[in-house]
Parts: structure tokens; C-alpha cells; sequence
């Protein structure tokens, strides 16, 4: 919450001005982006000049220096730099990024809902289920033709 108002369709009817301030405030950030921008677009071409020995550094010095000044904290340059080479490492053993970024969030939340149904069912209720006894059986299929 911002400013004390919930976000969502209600924004519009609880606080008008807020919302037509942001409204305004984007089209206005837009017609100084085309302003600024427009006479830059030679300079932005040439950049694109800069051989990939020079450019490749300065945007990892500029990454570092992000990654350091959100929280002036030395270990965030290093988890930065952990991540690039994970990264790295993913895009050159062909690993693709959809699923572990779609396990990565949707992994706690099914986390969640097992405690949960686990809690309020008990394990053995759970595992009588049809759902969940196709689950299992499909789970340890694809572990043991993986293994």
C-alpha cells in the first residue's frame, strides 16, 4: 500500500487524483523521453559501434554498481556475480530458464497448499485421494526413467 490506498480497479472511484496524477505523470514522462531522445538517436547508433571486448565489462561494472549501491552491502556484488555464473553455466550446459523461474515462484506457494492439506486431512487421508495417488505414481515414474 502507497500512500494509505489499496492498489486495484477501486484506486479509481477511492482516489481520483492520485490515479489521474499517475496517469498524467506517465504521459508526461513519455513526451520528455521522445524529447530527450530523438535528437539522441545517432549517439545511441553509435554505441552500438563499441566493440564487445569494451562493452562487456562496463556493463558488468555497471551491474556491480547496482547491485551494491540498492543496499551498499558487499555480499550483493557477490550474490550478483553467483547468479552470472550460474546463468552462464545454465545457457552453456542448454538448460532452459522458463521452468526454474517458474519453479522458483510457484514451488512455496504448492509448498503451502501441501502443508495445508496435509493439516487439515492428515497424511494417510491425503495419500488415499485419487489425485494425489496419480501425483505420486506419476512423480515416481518420471523419477525412476530420470534415474
Amino acid at each position: 500500500m502507497i500512500h494509505g490506498l489499496p492498489p486495484g480497479p477501486l484506486l479509481v472511484k477511492q482516489a481520483p487524483d492520485v490515479f489521474w496524477g499517475i496517469i498524467t505523470s506517465m504521459y508526461t514522462g513519455n513526451a520528455i523521453l521522445l524529447v530527450l531522445n530523438l535528437p539522441l538517436i545517432p549517439l545511441w547508433a553509435r554505441l552500438l559501434r563499441v566493440p564487445y571486448a569494451t562493452m562487456y565489462p562496463l556493463i558488468l561494472l555497471f551491474c556491480l554498481i547496482g547491485a551494491y549501491s540498492v543496499g551498499n552491502n558487499i555480499g550483493d556484488g557477490i550474490v550478483m556475480w553467483v547468479f552470472g555464473i550460474v546463468g552462464y553455466l545454465l545457457k552453456k550446459f542448454d538448460y532452459e530458464g522458463a521452468p526454474l523461474v517458474l519453479a522458483m515462484v510457484i514451488g512455496p506457494m504448492m509448498e503451502e497448499a501441501l502443508r495445508q492439506s496435509l493439516i487439515i486431512e492428515g497424511p494417510v487421508e491425503a495419500r488415499r485421494a485419487p489425485v494425489s495417488r496419480t501425483t505420486s505414481t506419476s512423480a515416481a515414474t518420471s523419477a525412476s526413467v530420470v534415474a
